[in-house]
C-alpha cells in the first residue's frame, strides 16, 4: 500500500508539472510572434540594386526556360504527328 501511495504521488507531481510548464495558447502565440520579429531583425536584406539584379536574372531565366520548353513541345508534337500519320 505504501508503494501505491508513492506511485500515486509521483504521478500527481508529473501531471502538475506538465500543467505548470505550458502557458496558454495566447501566451505561446505572443512568444512565437516575438521570436519571429527578433529573427527578422537579424536578416540581411538585399539592397535595391541587388534586388533588381536578382529579379532581372529570374525573369531572364524564366523566359529562356519557357522558350526552350515551348520549342521542345513544338518539335516533339510535330514528330508525333508525323509518326501517327
Amino acid at each position: 500500500m505504501a508503494n501505491e501511495a508513492k506511485l500515486a504521488n509521483k504521478v500527481d507531481k508529473r501531471v502538475t508539472k506538465k500543467k505548470e510548464k505550458r502557458p496558454n495558447i495566447i501566451l505561446r502565440f505572443l512568444h512565437f510572434c516575438k521570436d519571429v520579429i527578433a529573427e527578422l531583425k537579424r536578416v540581411t536584406w538585399p539592397s535595391k540594386k541587388d534586388l533588381l539584379t536578382y529579379t532581372g536574372a529570374v525573369i531572364v531565366f524564366i523566359l529562356i526556360s519557357s522558350t526552350l520548353i515551348g520549342l521542345m513541345d513544338i518539335v516533339f508534337g510535330e514528330g508525333m504527328r508525323l509518326l501517327v500519320r
